[in-house]
């Protein structure tokens, strides 16, 4: 994958996906931020999340004959909506693989797209090792999260237009699953704004890529217990691993709780209703596992949307003023 590849993904899909908005996170005392934060909202994305992105690419470097018997795909949830999308849109069949924490909506919006679902495993690695084993059965292609070069340059393109929008930010905060979006974010990001500072966020319950760069080779994890299904995965891939290593500067680390509370803050705050993994980048901030520079402009995403934030305790469990561990 080069910056060649993610500026051509950007224009083959452009016809697909949707140019989205960016919200400039003001008049939210309590998230309890001092520098200036703007959120991409991929959450208002088709198919509710970034990864339409990927896979709209993927499917449009294929032949026909190469999908007629159908797009197979294992995910957390986001990445099988937006294969189940591309299958509708090209009139072939998608079997989605999921894991018992997926969210039971997501299951229930890749249904009504006309997709299969079939939940196998505890986590994304075990409904992966499902699908592919299915995909290969039946003659399907199987679309992977993020190790496949086309899929990680369509990621990027939420890169190219973020810094149209956004052409003085100083700090890039990504959230990671497999690695696929922070890959294709970094690899673009390093290339047209070299001085910017770039940092991944990863629940502590699945630390993939930060595992990794302490051990300076890919490793599998030997649990994953994020409830985050969007955001676990016990290995990446080393292209992906080779990618962060080259243009990500840090990788840090916030309890799902944290991403709970951020989620409950753009809900109640913004009416943006994201789901955990969306909410990533706003958490690390809260949380003060990110400290950006006094003046620093700060851009992060809502990259998946959820009902996450909505919950029965969302007038509760939010403090009425900044968290104690806010960023300052």
């Amino acid at each position: 994958m080069s910056l060649a590849d993610i500026t051509a993904a950007a224009q083959r899909i452009r016809p697909m996906v949707r140019r989205t908005p960016v919200l400039a996170m003001e008049q939210s005392p309590r998230a309890g931020l001092s520098n200036p934060l703007h959120l991409k909202l991929e959450c208002l994305q088709v198919s509710g999340s970034f990864k339409i992105r990927g896979a709209a690419n993927r499917v449009a470097t294929l032949g026909p004959d190469r999908i007629a018997a159908g797009l197979v795909a294992a995910s957390g949830g986001n990445h099988g909506m937006a294969t189940a999308y591309m299958a509708a849109q090209h009139g072939v069949a998608a079997t989605i693989f999921l894991p018992a924490n997926a969210s039971p909506i997501k299951a229930q919006k890749l249904r009504l797209l006309g997709a299969t679902v079939r939940h196998v495993g505890t986590v994304w690695d075990e409904a992966h090792e499902a699908a592919q084993s299915f995909a290969q059965s039946a003659g399907a292609f199987y679309m992977h999260p993020f190790a496949d070069p086309a899929i990680v340059a369509g990621q990027g393109t939420v890169a190219v237009e973020m810094l149209e929008q956004i052409p003085d930010a100083d700090l890039f905060i990504v959230a990671i699953g497999g690695g696929g979006l922070i890959a294709g974010m970094s690899q673009f990001i390093r290339s047209v704004r070299p001085q910017a500072r770039i940092v991944g966020v990863e629940p502590v319950g699945s630390p993939t890529l930060h595992a990794s760069f302490a051990a300076g080779e890919v490793v599998r994890l030997p649990q994953v217990t994020t409830r985050v299904a969007t955001m676990a995965c016990g290995r990446t891939a080393e292209s992906i691993y080779e990618t962060a290593r080259r243009h990500v500067d840090e990788i840090v680390l916030i309890e799902d709780d944290d991403m709970q509370r951020a989620a409950e803050l753009l809900w109640l705050d913004f009416g943006i209703a994201a789901d955990l993994s969306g909410a990533a980048s706003l958490a690390a901030l809260m949380a003060g596992a990110v400290r950006p520079e006094p003046g620093a402009c700060v851009a992060g995403l809502v990259c998946g949307a959820g009902i996450d934030g909505l919950s029965e305790q969302s007038s509760t469990s939010l403090p009425a003023d900044a968290p104690a561990g806010a960023a300052r």
